[in-house]
């Protein structure tokens, strides 16, 4: 009798469906309706999902634990109903499209929820904007720390950086050798590394050569018939010259008339004693080195340029020289020669600076870092070195455009220095450009091209199935 009433309930509120049947389990009856594949209005539903929103599915009718019924999910190209769209007030922008919450490459043209229940975020007209600019909120761009500067014209400010050693200028170094055979009667009290003056005695040497010589050219000037008579002498004297006689010695000898046992040799210079192979008594070939004297008052500094810095730097330019020794102090010197030759090992190319010693601070083969100042007076227009988006193979940035709206451009860029960088092509004088947050906005930008991507290939495929009739 129940049976037959719950039947005719049905039939009277027309919601049996073609297909049930009715099943008899031991004892009384019960009805298990089971829609069919084929509802009144001929949609077809795809599966059944759950009610609350839970990540659950059914490939055909089903119940939840509170007794609710699948909610069955149709087709998208079937004239089957879907959820109702929220009704949007008159005036608002119109949805193109749902978009995943988590930022995955899923869109759906209806309101959805994802496996966390959690709902699809809608894209309105306007968002998607086609000129190539990115658009964000004040709330994002606020959040993200977005910084934006215009672009100004200013000297780009660029230092070389390179490792080096002091060296002895090749012109103040002064050797003193005999040009006879010669023997060393006394040495003065002067060792490697002391300070000498020009002028200062140094060693008395006794040459037979030199005495010969001397008395040759006293006899010239003290005879009766030449004495009087310049050219006479001048041979004479010459001769002397040639065996490096100093000259102190050579006027002595016309002022006293009296040639010397013994020539006294002095200092050519002032500087230091580098090397003194001279010892009292020994006997001295011609050529033998006795005394080495350098002066110190003027150094070099032996830098290695890179190769790649090589077109910045010029004859002439200033430099800052650090000794390791003395971190406090910097030398400024300038350029003096470029070397025409690249280390074929470690690609750089060598430079000489010269540089000023008056305290004798800088020592020779003294590590040295040397800081070459390569700014150009002339402004150009330039950008901080954090604006630029750089792939290795193409360079951008991005101009703010105002009302939260950012165009990504490619630049051409050229020096760096000082934070900064020259700008050759692609910006305006004046035109900001983001300085801060930019990869944000360039992360931002290639998510909304991925999602707008998958949005336009959603309709094209489901064309191509209609076309070909075929249904998932």
């Amino acid at each position: 009798m129940n049976t037959q009433r719950l039947l005719t309930a049905l039939a009277l509120t027309g919601s049996l469906a073609l297909g049930a049947s009715l099943f008899l389990i031991d004892g009384p009856w019960s009805v298990h309706a089971e829609v069919a594949s084929a509802t009144a209005d001929g949609a077809t539903p795809l599966y059944y999902r759950d009610p609350s929103g839970a990540p659950l599915w059914s490939a055909g009718p089903r119940k939840d634990e509170d007794g609710r019924d699948y909610l069955p999910v149709y087709d998208d190209d079937q004239a089957a109903p879907a959820e109702p769209k929220p009704q949007q007030p008159a005036g608002s922008r119109k949805i193109l499209y749902y978009r995943n919450p988590m930022g995955l490459p899923d869109t759906s043209p209806v309101p959805k929820k994802d496996p966390m229940g959690m709902n699809y975020v809608p894209v309105y007209e306007g968002d998607d904007v086609d000129d190539g600019t990115v658009k964000l909120s004040p709330g994002k761009i606020q959040r993200s720390g977005v910084k934006s500067e215009p672009v100004e014209r200013r000297s780009i400010r660029v230092l070389v950086k390179a490792p080096g050693t002091i060296q002895l200028d090749e012109r103040r170094v002064s050797v003193i050798a005999m040009r006879a055979e010669s023997f060393v009667q006394k040495v003065a009290d002067v060792t490697t590394g002391t300070r000498v003056k020009a002028g200062q005695p140094l060693m008395e040497i006794y040459s037979s050569a030199v005495a010969s010589a001397a008395a040759e050219y006293l006899s010239t000037i003290n005879s009766k018939t030449t004495g009087g008579v310049e050219a006479y002498g001048r041979g004479s004297r010459q001769r002397l010259v040639n065996l490096d006689v100093p000259d102190q010695v050579i006027a002595g000898m016309e002022r006293t008339r009296v040639a010397p046992v013994t020539i006294q040799w002095s200092a050519p210079r002032d500087g230091v004693v580098l090397e003194r192979n001279a010892i009292e008594g020994m006997r001295a070939n011609p050529g033998d080195v006795l005394f080495r004297i350098a002066d110190t008052s003027l150094v070099w500094a032996l830098v290695d340029v890179a190769e790649r810095d090589l077109g910045n730097i010029a004859v002439g330019q200033s430099v800052a020289v650090r000794a390791r020794s003395f971190p406090g102090r910097a030398f400024t010197g300038r350029i003096a020669v470029i070397y025409p030759q690249v280390n074929r090992e470690t690609r750089t190319v060598r430079v000489r600076i010269e540089l000023a010693n008056p305290d004798a601070a800088l020592l020779p083969d003294m590590y040295v870092d040397a800081e070459i100042d390569t700014a150009d007076t002339t402004p150009v227009l330039a950008i901080e070195d954090s604006s630029v988006l750089d792939t290795g193979t193409r360079q951008a940035v991005l101009v703010d455009k105002g009302s939260g709206r950012f165009e990504p451009r490619e630049v051409k860029l050229g020096r760096r220095g000082g934070g900064y960088i020259e700008v050759r092509d692609g910006l305006a004088d004046g035109e900001a450009v983001v300085t801060s947050a930019n990869f944000l906005i360039d992360a931002e930008s290639n998510l909304k091209a991925a999602l707008k991507g998958f949005a336009e290939a959603a309709p094209q495929a489901s064309d191509a199935g209609h076309a070909t009739g075929e249904h998932k």
